[in-house]
């Protein structure tokens, strides 16, 4: 596995390098550079530490990102200068975000709060997860046994 993942570190950070070269333009006095964004999607395994939790919550925002400037704004601006255009469907992940990180009492809200807590487990920050957003549309109980 390890063996692997540096194979593609390096493969990556090669491929970024040889785009760089192939557009840098030395007489231009404004530097050219693409770069390369790998997200593979929302990770989900058996179970997810907050590292996981934290990378999983950054490509959300990413991808919230991409969906408010290639399509929302898009959207608006075509309806604003009156362009005649096919709606397209798209996940708006910005509840889920909200959730996560926005509204009052939020996910890394809670979890910051049961930290400050000397005996605060896993379990007594479940509960205030499970009490404070169990019916959430957006919020599901974890598949761990720690439940």
């Amino acid at each position: 596995d390890a063996f692997v993942k540096g194979i593609y570190g390096r493969l990556f950070v090669t491929i970024v390098r040889k785009i760089n070269a192939a557009i840098y333009k030395p007489k231009s006095t404004m530097r050219t550079a693409i770069g390369v964004l790998d997200i593979f999607g929302f990770e989900n395994f058996d179970q997810n530490s907050f590292e996981q939790f934290c990378i999983n919550f950054a490509n959300e925002n990413l991808q919230q990102f991409f969906v408010r400037h290639i399509f929302k704004l898009e959207q608006e601006e075509y309806n604003h200068e009156g362009i005649n255009w096919q709606h397209i469907e798209f996940v708006d992940n910005q509840d889920a975000l909200d959730l996560i990180a926005l509204k009052q009492l939020n996910i890394m809200a809670l979890i910051d709060e049961e930290s400050k807590f000397p005996k605060g487990t896993d379990q007594t920050m479940l509960a205030k997860l499970h009490k404070t957003h169990g019916l959430h549309r957006n919020y599901l109980k974890p598949k761990s046994d720690i439940n």
